[in-house]
């Protein structure tokens, strides 16, 4: 579980161990992500970003989410991801989607934006690291964090999941709709950050 502090406070460029606040560190990270993403965007002009474009924006008025919420169609190895609590970077190869498919993946990354998921893990490593991050701290506490951290991450999957699954039902879109999703998706087994496909199948159902 060490892994998860360790992966956030080394993806940056500066040392791996720095006097600096936590949420600093965390945003640095993630901005650094964003970066790397920005690079590999994918042009408007692409029609395929249009049918993404579209249908995220379908999703944003029924969620009736904050203003300063942007899309990013990318390329790459990546599905979906939300960065810093209110970017949503998007495959471009969601276009060859389902119009329902596409909606739930979207959807479910505005469910971390809509319960201030980001937020909520910052708290969390704010509890543990409060003052400077030096490695004496983190490595006392870099196993109950991490625990606690991976924990955190799964409850926010289930619970952007459970919002994905409300949004789309309220646009009118298939229920089974994310089952269907799942089937077309390679199996994942679970992660320090994610549960695995099948763990995510069984809470789906249980939604219906």
């Amino acid at each position: 579980m060490r892994a998860i502090l360790l992966s956030l406070l080394a993806s940056f460029a500066a040392p791996a161990w720095c006097e600096d606040d936590i949420l600093a560190v965390l945003q640095r990270s993630q901005q650094m992500q964003l970066d790397a993403l920005t690079e590999a965007q994918v042009d408007d002009a692409d029609p395929a970003v249009q049918v993404v474009r579209r249908s995220f924006q379908r999703v944003l008025d029924a969620a009736d989410m904050p203003g300063d919420v942007r899309l990013l169609v990318v390329r790459g190895p990546l599905l979906a991801v939300c960065l810093m609590g209110r970017v949503v970077a998007a495959n471009v190869s969601l276009a060859d989607m389902s119009e329902s498919e596409r909606s739930f993946v979207l959807a479910h990354e505005l469910g971390h934006v809509r319960h201030r998921h980001w937020a909520q893990l910052g708290q969390l490593y704010k509890r543990h690291i409060p003052g400077e991050v030096v490695q004496a701290h983190t490595d006392a506490i870099a196993g109950v964090l991490g625990r606690e951290a991976s924990q955190l991450s799964h409850e926010h999957e289930y619970e952007a999941d459970a919002f994905a699954m409300r949004l789309i039902r309220h646009l009118g879109e298939p229920e089974d709709t994310p089952l269907v999703l799942f089937q077309h998706l390679p199996m994942i087994k679970a992660t320090a950050t994610h549960p695995g496909t099948q763990q995510r199948v069984v809470h789906l159902r249980t939604l219906q």
